[in-house]
């Protein structure tokens, strides 16, 4: 069987010309709008492109993993964006936005004590990825870190951003039918699951 070539994108930055950026709105977040022409996959350049796009900056996300009792610890809080589902108060992974000046290892160390009350030990990158790029800039990155899951418990989170955080520590498998089930509906939360389902056995041997 012949060798699959690696697959690259068509264009790159050089094959866009923007011309010009405007702040719409700036408050905690950002919208900005974008006019920019592109190279055509067909040949050519596109008309002036008109795309509003929000910007609130960079995030990490961090599975806490115990792999010495396979267990996993989430969180739930209630997040803005369900307020009209019928859950507002969401089961996720720790997560936080990336201040200016640390990495992203250093921000879901920090998250994992603020949002959980956790240490973390060993930490291994999972993925980096937009998670709408069709209308924001932000990226995130997800890693799984090594933790006492019996460390984990109560509610956590800062008083002056008016978080109440609830831990819950659940097995690997109740994990896992969380995602298939649809009780986690957070996209960096069901990566990070996906994940581990297929390399726990690999992660309990190297932790």
């Amino acid at each position: 069987m012949s060798k699959s070539k690696p697959v690259s994108s068509t264009f790159h930055r050089d094959d866009i010309k923007v011309e010009s950026k405007e702040t719409l709105f700036r408050g905690f977040f950002k919208m900005v709008k974008y006019t920019f022409r592109h190279r055509l996959f067909a040949g050519g350049w596109s008309q002036p492109v008109e795309r509003e796009m929000f910007e609130r900056g960079h995030a990490s996300a961090l599975l806490p993993y115990d792999p010495t009792h396979d267990l996993v610890v989430l969180i739930e809080q209630i997040r803005v964006g369900a307020l009209e589902h019928t859950s507002p108060w969401q089961f996720e992974i720790i997560a936080g936005m990336n201040d200016e000046g640390e990495s992203p290892a250093e921000v879901v160390r920090r998250e994992a004590q603020e949002e959980a009350g956790l240490a973390v030990n060993n930490i291994e990158a999972i993925s980096h990825y937009y998670p709408s790029s069709g209308g924001c800039s932000e990226t995130l990155d997800v890693f799984v870190g090594q933790v006492d899951a019996s460390q984990a418990s109560g509610v956590h989170g800062l008083e002056g951003e008016n978080e109440d955080i609830l831990v819950h520590v659940v097995t690997r498998d109740q994990a896992y039918q969380m995602v298939r089930d649809g009780t986690i509906e957070n996209g960096a939360s069901i990566i990070a699951l996906q994940w581990l389902e297929l390399n726990y056995k690999e992660l309990q041997q190297r932790w």
